[in-house]
């Protein structure tokens, strides 16, 4: 595979999406590239004619005491990887390439839901999210862009808001790729050490129970999850929640599809998971 061209500026930028021919994929990620990041650029591959990475550690995401600073930077190699899977084109951006100094950026709000579960801990987080993406699809103009589906509420509100704002993208979502054990893949798993990782197991296995006893319904299928975690101690439980998968509130009589979703800390590593669920009405 031939080295995809780097795009550090906006202008760089300009001059490689010109020359991106038929349908134009996105993955947008922060670096410290994974199986997961891999198979979304895969989907690309698969579903569009020419393939763009954006690698950018966005700070406007990162709340106070969080891991900017610490998030891992692994350019070489992720260059290296977009390489063998075919990206035709990397833009990693400085931040003042990005939010130019003096310059306003729109700054895009998440409503309600980005105040709930996720945005209830990471006060300001999803405003931080959507902004980056929502200016990453303006420089980019890609017809698809892919999302996985581990950050579930982020992925909801990047639907939300390019529907209602009209951008001309199509936004897929890519299922959760996990190890042989269950963890869901994540850049941050390499903070863990072997014993918090047979921690971080737990997570898995509650989504799994839940999966198993959502045929009982909403409350059967919260409380199989909520079980595993109880009795598994090591995890700061920050949530465990079942919402309805259209609605984002919690399930009603009428709910099927929903969606289980789990955050805490292992250590000093936060980690989220989901899995979605069918409800039924057994008894």
């Amino acid at each position: 595979m031939s080295s995809p061209v780097i795009a550090r500026t906006r202008v760089d930028l300009a001059a490689a999406r010109a020359l991106m021919p038929g349908q134009v994929a996105v993955v947008m990620t922060m670096g410290a590239l994974h199986r997961g990041h891999v198979q979304l650029i895969d989907v690309a591959r698969e579903r569009g004619d020419s393939v763009l990475v954006t690698i950018f550690v966005n700070p406007l995401q990162f709340g106070a005491g969080e891991d900017l600073d610490r998030y891992p930077r692994t350019f070489g190699a992720d260059v290296a990887i977009c390489a063998d899977h075919g990206v035709d084109v990397v833009f990693a951006p400085a931040v003042a390439d990005m939010y130019p100094p003096g310059e306003a950026v729109k700054q895009r709000h998440a409503g309600g839901l980005g105040e709930r579960l996720e945005g209830a801990h990471r006060p300001g987080h999803f405003d931080g999210v959507l902004t980056v993406v929502a200016l990453l699809l303006e420089l980019t103009q890609p017809d698809l862009a892919i999302f996985g589906e581990k950050d579930a509420q982020q992925l909801a509100l990047i639907r939300r808001m390019v529907a209602e704002d009209g951008i001309p993208t199509e936004i897929v979502g890519v299922p959760t790729v996990r190890e042989d054990d269950g963890l869901a893949l994540s850049s941050r798993n390499r903070y863990l050490s072997d014993a918090e990782r047979e921690v971080a197991l737990a997570i898995s296995r509650a989504l799994r129970a839940g999966e198993a006893a959502a045929g009982y319904g909403a409350d059967a299928a919260l409380a199989a999850a909520r079980k595993v975690l109880d009795d598994a101690p090591g995890i700061d439980l920050d949530y465990v929640e079942l919402v309805d998968e259209q609605t984002w509130e919690r399930p009603s009589e009428k709910t099927r599809e929903g969606r289980i979703l789990v955050a805490g800390r292992v250590g000093k590593t936060r980690l989220i998971d989901n899995v979605s669920v069918v409800l039924g009405t057994q008894h």
